[in-house]
């Protein structure tokens, strides 16, 4: 016989202590590889500035015995440099919400604590892979790594370098081209255009689309077969992936980073058209203000206010030490 009508049913209830797991799964991936591989340092201001020095190319340097001395004229390196960014995550919390006993305490203030600070961590990710210009100013931002290529790029039609303007001290980002299918020619040229201009990569940072493209390179019949099974016994697996790349100009990981999916919905950039080749020794994150707490935020209120704050910028320390094959379809055939 069914319940009378009205009758609250566990069926229909939400936070049923017996339930629900006091460990609350967070869907939201945390990772992120080129943050992680580049690594961080310091700075002690919002601008700060390195300077680029390369070596002269080869020459036939042979000279007469007996020969005077000419002496070259010394280069003078040239002086770059990024913005630091402000990056936030606020919340406020009742204090009743606080002190009641909550199924799961997501809600509480040092579960959000830990959240927003992951979240921060995650758009730093962002920061470092976005074509976006660096800005000056109070509400300055930092250039991120596919703004400050200009020398390893395979772009499609239409597609412009960006980079570092001397005048006007600031990168500027690039100009997006039409964009076409990822290939293993693609792939092949931003690698040999990095070899010869003396960059070490050793990962391409990719949507996780782009690395299924990338396996599919595998089943190239000059390309060694990868295809295998195997067994625990009990049950069969086949092995049908591939996570390192050895071509004519190297070896490199391709890592699917959950960072660079489609955000442009949200305002935000394509990340996804872009597969970014790094040698980690070329870049890093300079903190200014690492990540943590406004322990200064006023309370007005009968709620406790939190605010999780980090200041900092992508340091490049040679552009040439980058590549990036642009202007690619990154989130299907097609987009």
């Amino acid at each position: 016989m069914a319940a009378l009508a009205n009758t609250k049913l566990t069926t229909t209830s939400v936070g049923n202590r017996e339930e629900l797991s006091d460990v609350v799964n967070r869907i939201t991936p945390e990772d992120t590889p080129v943050y992680t591989a580049i690594g961080t340092d310091s700075c002690v201001s919002v601008h700060p500035e390195w300077e680029i020095d390369e070596l002269a190319p080869p020459e036939d340097n042979h000279h007469p015995e007996g020969d005077e001395y000419g002496f070259d004229g010394v280069d003078s390196p040239q002086r770059v440099g990024n913005y630091t960014q402000i990056m936030r995550k606020s919340f406020i919390i009742s204090n009743t919400q606080e002190t009641v006993d909550e199924a799961g305490r997501i809600q509480k203030t040092k579960r959000q604590k830990l959240k927003k600070g992951i979240e921060i961590k995650k758009d730093v990710e962002y920061g470092i892979l976005a074509n976006k210009p660096s800005v000056a100013g109070a509400d300055r931002q930092s250039a991120g790594m596919a703004a400050w290529i200009e020398s390893n790029a395979n772009r499609g039609s239409g597609g412009a370098n960006g980079g570092f303007d001397v005048n006007s001290g600031l990168v500027v980002a690039a100009t997006n081209g039409t964009q076409r299918a990822f290939t293993q020619a693609i792939m092949d040229d931003v690698m040999s255009q990095g070899y010869t201009a003396g960059a070490n990569y050793s990962m391409v940072s990719v949507s996780p689309y782009v690395k299924s493209v990338f396996v599919s390179f595998m089943s190239n019949a000059d390309v060694a077969p990868f295809r295998y099974s195997v067994s625990d016994g009990n049950r069969n697996s086949i092995i049908s992936n591939a996570d390192i790349y050895e071509g004519p100009y190297g070896k490199v990981m391709i890592k699917p980073n959950r960072v660079q999916v489609d955000y442009t919905s949200a305002g935000g950039q394509n990340l996804s058209r872009n597969a970014l080749f790094v040698d980690p020794d070329m870049a890093e994150w300079l903190w200014l203000r690492k990540i943590q707490e406004d322990r200064d935020v006023a309370k007005t209120g009968d709620a406790k206010k939190t605010v999780i704050i980090g200041e900092g910028t992508l340091k490049v320390a040679n552009e040439a030490g980058l590549g990036v094959a642009a202007d690619i379809f990154g989130m299907s055939a097609t987009t």
